[in-house]
């Protein structure tokens, strides 16, 4: 098989050409457009979800086919309907304040704050902050949390008048944003102009190494721009002027890992051994060579085999299943392997800006949990599997028909 890239396109961070194909997981649509009931009549935008990786820099990355205005400015994400997210949020809040002394006099940043879900504890503590949300919908939810707000997309100008207007910031943080912005570059220059001179940034993102260690491809998705390894993401933030001094290994979103940043003119932080350990283990795995790469398409094949094997086995015995959560990677992964409702019954969704809708392109009905209780499934396929510990504990009732959770990554169980 080729990998050779038609088209031509440039990595998004250092220019090269990308000709080296990392996965092609086929067309498919947007995967946060919820289809609402008299929308099912007409027809869906399908884009191509082909990750290329960079021979010159291995960032791996999409090609940018939507704009992130059609994404993000209007959007159906809410961060507060994880109960475990919003208590990491909290820990985080506590973690750095304790750590960097924080107080009234500082000024913490949140760059997509969505809700408020994270700058809400540094409230409580009394410690000034301010948000940017693109999406005007939800960060009308964080004003009236009492989080401060200003909504627009991050950038070096954004950033430069943000400056303007409410001052430089002491932390200035980002969780889960930083793979989806499609010019890197100028986000990451950004921050250099938004921090105070000894300033601290942390950002936190779904770690590549983790992506290909278990085969999570359905965290590929139109909305993530980039995927980044510790290696890669270093080379980008020296480039604009920051010198990563601090990395801690996370278990959110499958496993992430949280970057500390600093002027690279700011010798108060030294770099820790955390960092040289961490780019030193990614180098020994061969990140840095395109043999690296190359495997992971094969994997994902199999997985999605396997998948298909397990449904279709147990709807030849009779038995239903439906799905929970309506999350991004679910539809990645429910459009890849072809899965529609002669698998899957329905799905349901604690969030009501889901339910009620259809999945993208799959067209699956989601609805609220308790449906789950009525209908009584044998099977219930866990689509966001990073929140398979939170849902199995809130869902614990399905066992009481005998019911069985399943989880589809890195490759399909049914959970004892």
């Amino acid at each position: 098989m080729s990998t050779e890239k038609k088209g031509g396109s440039a990595c998004r961070f250092c220019g090269a050409p990308l000709s080296h194909s990392f996965v092609d997981l086929g067309m498919s649509p947007l995967c946060q457009t919820h289809i609402e009931p008299e929308q099912l009549n007409q027809m869906e935008p399908f884009y191509p979800l082909h990750a290329y990786v960079c021979d010159q820099c291995f960032l791996v990355q999409l090609d940018e086919y939507v704009s992130p205005d059609d994404i993000f400015s209007d959007y159906a994400y809410f961060s507060s309907y994880s109960d475990s997210w919003v208590e990491h949020a909290r820990k985080y809040a506590h973690d750095m304040t304790e750590r960097f002394g924080f107080n009234q006099d500082s000024k913490v940043m949140e760059i997509a704050s969505n809700d408020g879900y994270l700058l809400q504890h540094f409230v409580a503590m009394g410690t000034p902050v301010l948000g940017i949300e693109p999406a005007a919908n939800v960060a009308e939810v964080a004003v009236e949390k009492g989080v401060p707000t200003t909504v627009q997309f991050f950038g070096a100008e954004s950033a430069a008048s943000i400056k303007a207007e409410f001052g430089a910031a002491d932390l200035l943080l980002g969780n889960n944003v930083l793979a989806h912005v499609p010019d890197i570059n100028d986000f990451v220059s950004g921050m250099k102009i938004l921090l105070k001179p000894g300033g601290v940034i942390t950002m936190e993102f779904p770690h590549l190494y983790r992506l290909m260690e278990s085969n999570q491809f359905d965290t590929i998705y139109h909305e993530h721009f980039s995927y980044l390894s510790f290696m890669t993401v270093e080379k980008v933030f020296a480039h604009h002027g920051i010198t990563l001094f601090d990395v801690e290994e996370l278990k959110s979103h499958g496993g992430s890992i949280r970057i500390f940043g600093r002027h690279s003119e700011d010798d108060s932080k030294p770099v820790g051994d955390r960092v040289n350990a961490l780019r030193q283990r990614e180098l020994d795995e061969g990140f840095a060579t395109l043999q690296k790469y190359r495997d992971f398409e094969e994997n994902v094949k199999e997985t999605k085999r396997k998948l298909l094997e397990f449904l279709i086995q147990v709807k030849r015995e009779g038995k239903s299943v439906v799905g929970y959560g309506a999350p991004g990677k679910g539809n990645t992964l429910l459009n890849y392997c072809g899965i529609r409702q002669d698998f899957l019954d329905y799905t349901v969704d604690r969030s009501p800006h889901k339910q009620g809708r259809y999945t993208p392109g799959t067209r699956i009905p989601i609805l609220a949990p308790e449906r789950i209780h009525e209908t009584r499934p044998d099977y219930v396929l866990i689509l966001p599997w990073n929140l398979q510990k939170e849902i199995v504990e809130q869902m614990a009732y399905v066992r009481e028909w005998g019911g069985k959770f399943v989880v589809p990554i890195p490759e399909v169980r049914v959970l004892d």
